[in-house]
């Protein structure tokens, strides 16, 4: 799968106790390019539909909390 990685982190809870890998970022394996996520070793290629969902939602939750404008 050709990617091209935008976050990649060993995320912990802020509790200390759980902890996960997740990695994601852009995809072209298949005709259209998309999002891949990985959260420990488990991969999928969105389509496009959700990755839009996905996206809106990420930054529905960044304006939120003030990480982005």
């Amino acid at each position: 799968m050709a990617t091209t990685v935008f976050f990649e982190e060993k995320v912990k809870c802020q509790g200390g106790q759980k902890k996960m890998n997740v990695e994601f970022g852009k995809s072209s394996y298949y005709d259209e390019n998309s999002i891949y996520l990985t959260v420990d070793d488990k991969s999928l290629v969105m389509d496009r539909k959700t990755a839009k969902k996905f996206v809106e939602a990420a930054a529905a939750v960044g304006r939120y909390f003030g990480f982005i404008d």
